[in-house]
């Protein structure tokens, strides 16, 4: 038996490698990732949208904003993460006679992840201490969700929504984590297979 199949036998060896794959695969999963998933009319012709607006009845989000003379900093960071992505996309706000409407919807939840990465022999996980046999360690984070819908005005319909989550440090989401998890969710924005058709 070679020295590194002699060292990868020993008992502290495993838990190392453990503990790096499990420290690794955490610092993955809680800083940069953000969770996206979308749907959508699969009739529209997106290409035919070149001008935007904010819905008129823009529900208030989870800090209470917008207020009747001020918005709140959630609410200021998501517009601004939206209206500078629609402009990536080629998109022109105005004030009047739009093609499509943007909403969006916020909050952030205490979620709890399950690890897959235990073992048998009870080795640590997290730095944590020491888990027994069958043990799943459990984390708790913070989740921050947002929902961005896209309405056709004419129509008065719902053409595209998409909804992005992400590991956040606050009760609250910061202006970085916003324009990370705008950028995401507009990051699918047109559809491709509807492009496709066209």
């Amino acid at each position: 038996m070679n020295r590194i199949t002699s060292f990868l036998t020993r008992p502290i060896a495993l838990a190392a490698i453990g503990l790096s794959l499990a420290l690794g695969t955490s610092g993955c999963a809680t800083s940069s990732r953000v969770g996206v998933t979308n749907d959508f009319d699969h009739s529209v012709n997106f290409r035919a949208y070149k001008t935007w607006a904010w819905y008129p009845q823009q529900p208030t989000d989870t800090q209470g904003g917008p207020g009747q003379d001020y918005v709140s900093f959630l609410d200021k960071r998501i517009r601004d993460a939206v209206s500078a992505e629609m402009t990536k996309k080629g998109l022109t706000e105005v004030s009047t006679a739009p093609d499509v409407y943007v909403a969006y919807s916020t909050r952030v939840e205490d979620k709890q992840q399950v690890s897959p990465y235990y073992n048998n022999w009870g080795y640590p996980y997290y730095g944590y201490g020491w888990y027994g046999r069958n043990m799943t360690p459990v984390t708790q984070y913070k989740a921050g969700t947002v929902i961005i819908d896209i309405v056709d005005a004419k129509r008065k319909q719902l053409a595209w929504r998409g909804t992005g989550q992400a590991a956040v440090d606050q009760n609250t989401i910061s202006e970085q984590e916003a324009f990370r998890i705008v950028g995401g969710i507009l990051g699918t924005y047109p559809p491709q297979d509807n492009q496709a058709r066209r």
